[in-house]
């Protein structure tokens, strides 16, 4: 009968807590339907450039399941490669095939090969075959998935933690009465939230610091911009995720509803934010990435790592994820409101 009483007293608990209820039904629903979408948004197709090509060579070529782009000069493919226009371009040197790819991502690497190696059949029927010689204009052959992936793992392991344990710590000072005693202060609700992002922001510097060089200089992954680049981008991430962790930590009663905010608020951004070759997800949903930091904090970060770019190409990425930390602190301002009304 203790029993029996205990377990009625449970799922009466559960049942009364509304917002757990329409989560455990919601929340699969919604990460299944993301992993849909994700992968069901069609085949990549490689974006392919020809660099002058004469006419009877590339009427021999098999075209089909490329989007093809007709340069006039070397000079005029690379840049579009530089911007990631096109994946690649092929040209011939000597009658001899010659390629050279964007490189910093080894599955599309590997995308644009095979679609040469079809492309090229119908040419090498009559001759023999010969070797593609490849050129990257960033990465390798060697370049492995770690490499590619790395940047995301690092902006994404450094956003979620921070964003959990700023969250259910700022809750702590909120559930205990710290947070009312400070409202009942001569302290503006700025300066409180101001002093809660500086105090956590110490530790979370401390935090991005050591993932990163862990990360670059013990698990080896690829380096080829500057060290400290890599530190301000970890850092900006750890002020988005410390700022939106303790604004959503407003709307929470405990712990578990805390981390009921992981499934809407981080999953998301984990799919969205370059895990995944964005032309391959469904158009109507790929909207969602630009409006999370972690999109921005990515690009930043493989902008630097696999790409080697400086200042000049990441500053709008940082001031975006700037821009994302100061309305969330402008938001946990208008969100202390419902405490303690001035």
């Amino acid at each position: 009968m203790r029993i029996t009483a205990l377990v009625i007293r449970i799922l009466r608990q559960i049942v009364r807590d509304k917002r757990t209820m329409a989560l455990l039904i919601f929340a699969p629903i919604l990460v299944l339907s993301m992993l849909y979408f994700v992968f069901n948004g069609g085949d990549y197709q490689p974006k392919i450039g020809l660099v002058n090509l004469p006419d009877q060579i590339q009427n021999q070529l098999n075209l089909d399941n490329a989007e093809i782009k007709q340069y006039n000069s070397t000079s005029e493919a690379e840049k579009d490669l530089k911007d990631r226009v096109i994946d690649g371009y092929l040209l011939f040197e000597n009658q001899e095939p010659s390629v050279f790819l964007e490189g910093s991502d080894p599955g599309m690497n590997g995308s644009v090969l095979k679609w040469l190696q079809d492309a090229l059949k119908p040419l090498q029927q009559n001759s023999p075959q010969k070797d593609i010689k490849v050129d990257y204009l960033y990465g390798s052959s060697e370049m492995g998935q770690f490499d590619y992936l790395g940047p995301i793992l690092l902006g994404y392991f450094v956003f979620f933690f921070v964003f959990l344990i700023a969250g259910v710590s700022f809750l702590r000072e909120r559930t205990t009465g710290t947070l009312e005693r400070l409202l009942s202060s001569p302290l503006r609700k700025w300066e409180i939230v101001t002093g809660y992002v500086i105090g956590f922001g110490i530790f979370t510097m401390i935090q991005a610091a050591i993932i990163a060089w862990y990360t670059i200089y013990v698990l080896d992954m690829m380096m080829e911009g500057a060290f400290g680049y890599v530190l301000l981008i970890t850092l900006l991430v750890s002020f988005s995720a410390l700022t939106l962790g303790t604004l959503l930590s407003s709307f929470a009663n405990n712990e578990l509803q805390m981390i009921q905010f992981i499934p809407l608020v981080i999953v998301p951004q984990l799919f969205f934010s370059g895990l995944f070759n964005a032309d391959t997800i469904s158009k109507w949903l790929s909207w969602i990435g630009p409006l999370t930091p972690l999109y921005y904090a990515n690009e930043a970060l493989r902008n630097v790592m696999i790409r080697g770019f400086g200042w000049d190409m990441i500053y709008k990425d940082l001031l975006i994820l700037a821009g994302f930390s100061l309305l969330f602190m402008i938001l946990n301002v208008a969100a202390l409101r419902k405490y303690r009304k001035l």
